[in-house]
């Protein structure tokens, strides 16, 4: 059976190295990476993307990840995947909830065993 894939869309290095280690450590999947909603949206046209994983803030130039959230979600072809923001704050959870994501997590939130959980549901 193929391992699951994840795309990691918008954070910087040590985080996109921290995500890694959680995706790849707990549910032995692979981690892609795009920058933006360009490259985002070829990845997950080209590749089958088990979860979406996008940083609240762009690291690139600091646009709303949630703009991509939405592109995917619009997207007839795409709009099945499941999504998660990664954000410390509650309310920005709850607004991408709205959206049609899937509750995310934070970064202070990566070796929590809630945040295994979440990730259980789209990548065991």
């Amino acid at each position: 059976m193929a391992s699951p894939t994840v795309l990691d869309v918008g954070n910087c290095a040590p985080d996109h190295a921290s995500i890694q280690r959680l995706v790849k450590t707990g549910f032995n999947a692979q981690l892609l990476q795009a920058h933006g909603p360009k490259d985002a949206l070829a990845i997950l046209r080209e590749t089958p993307v088990n979860l979406v994983l996008i940083n609240r803030k762009l690291d690139r130039d600091y646009t709303d990840g949630v703009e991509i959230l939405k592109l995917i979600k619009a997207d007839p072809e795409l709009r099945a995947i499941p999504v998660m923001l990664i954000t410390n704050y509650a309310e920005h959870q709850d607004a991408a909830v709205a959206l049609g994501a899937e509750r995310g997590f934070g970064k202070l939130e990566f070796q929590d065993p809630a945040t295994h959980e979440k990730l259980a549901a789209f990548l065991a």
